[in-house]
């Protein structure tokens, strides 16, 4: 499963530090590609092209269904979290039983599979790298 993180500074430095911790321990084939909105915080991008190897896009503004599946997974997390509150470091274990909950839940889009299963089959499923990890 995959560990949730609170970012303390949402700052570009701050933001592209967990994406490193979060994408690296991943095969290449699954960090493909990942897409933003035009937020200052995505300013290093270019450094998960540099380190990863992964292409970066970003959203046109006002366009989210751009970035469906992250809105989905956005207004999921403000069913538990609403917009404006704070999500302090004191928070972890609390985001952590969320993200657990949401990831775990059976969705018809996939089979009534849940995230967590259909993750773990696609890791599977990738092309053998001798780095690749299949448990998160």
């Amino acid at each position: 499963y995959l560990k949730a993180r609170i970012i303390p500074d949402k700052g570009a430095a701050g933001t592209i530090v967990a994406q490193l911790g979060i994408f690296s321990p991943l095969p290449a084939p699954a960090r493909r590609s990942v897409t933003y909105d035009n937020g200052t915080e995505f300013a290093g991008h270019s450094t998960l092209v540099e380190a990863l190897g992964m292409l970066t896009y970003f959203a046109d503004p006002y366009s989210s269904w751009q970035r469906g599946s992250n809105e989905n997974r956005n207004g999921m997390l403000r069913r538990y979290l609403p917009k404006g509150g704070r999500i302090t470091p004191d928070m972890a274990d609390e985001l952590q039983a969320i993200v657990n909950e949401i990831n775990n839940r059976p969705m018809r889009l996939l089979g009534y599979q849940t995230p967590a299963e259909a993750y773990q089959q696609e890791l599977l499923n990738l092309p053998h790298q001798p780095q690749c990890c299949t448990s998160i």
